[in-house]
């Protein structure tokens, strides 16, 4: 298996980066191929230069959707701190299962989830006494890609996640500025707000809003009916 991938940029493009956010470029992403098997491992920094997705470079990654007991969606608004779509909306959690023994089981997508726990207390607080494995919905994969400037993007195969719990949020300002509640015509209404540019929408998010995202709304209760495991959805 190949272990990075080589990056000719240079260190320059790290400067005036936030330190904590510059850090966590050196976690390890899991590289994949097309049909999502694991083909290696390379840097966080190394999987978001455009320069490197423009060769093919694809990492597996994440997306949960939290529901409170009254059927509303958690949203968060990424920190101005964040280096890919800083400021802007999007769905409760976001990031990647990381190269390590826990993260890479792919088993009932054991890896994925226990990727999310960490990443939902990481960002927002949300303990794993809170938000279980169990909790946690694996639904589909969704495969997309988009530049966020010129430097940085992303690709990614996406697993999405859902789980329905009342919890307690204490977000961590370093990677989330705000958070809301939303039902489906505050989201419908955000999604118009960010067509005019007044508000931001990241990329995945908008585009899982506008192809699966008000089906599984309408199954909270029944997402067996709206779990496909075996098609990875190409969105763009």
């Amino acid at each position: 298996m190949a272990t990075r991938t080589a990056s000719s940029e240079s260190d320059e493009l790290l400067s005036g980066l936030d330190p904590i956010q510059k850090r966590l470029l050196e976690e390890n992403c899991i590289l994949i191929d097309e049909k999502d098997r694991r083909v290696g491992h390379a840097t966080k920094k190394e999987c978001h230069l455009n320069s490197n997705i423009e060769t093919g470079l694809l990492h597996r990654a994440f997306s949960v959707f939290l529901f409170n007991t009254d059927g509303k969606l958690l949203l968060q608004q990424r920190s101005m701190a964040k280096i890919t779509f800083p400021g802007y909306f999007t769905n409760t959690c976001c990031s990647h299962p990381l190269n390590t023994e826990l993260e890479l089981e792919e088993a009932g997508a054991l890896g994925v989830k226990r990727a999310a726990q960490r990443k939902l207390e990481h960002e927002l607080g949300i303990s794993p006494n809170q938000v279980s494995l169990e909790d946690i919905h694996y639904l589909t994969r969704v495969w997309y890609k988009a530049r966020s400037d010129g430097t940085w993007g992303e690709h990614e195969i996406d697993y999405c996640l859902i789980a329905q719990k009342d919890v307690n949020v204490d977000a961590n300002r370093n990677e989330v500025m705000d958070w809301r509640y939303v039902d489906r015509e505050e989201l419908s209404d955000l999604i118009k707000s960010s067509e005019d540019g007044s508000v931001k929408i990241t990329p995945w998010f908008k585009l899982i809003s506008q192809s699966l995202l008000w089906e599984w709304w309408d199954n909270i209760a029944n997402l067996k009916v709206v779990t496909d495991r075996n098609i990875i959805h190409r969105l763009q």
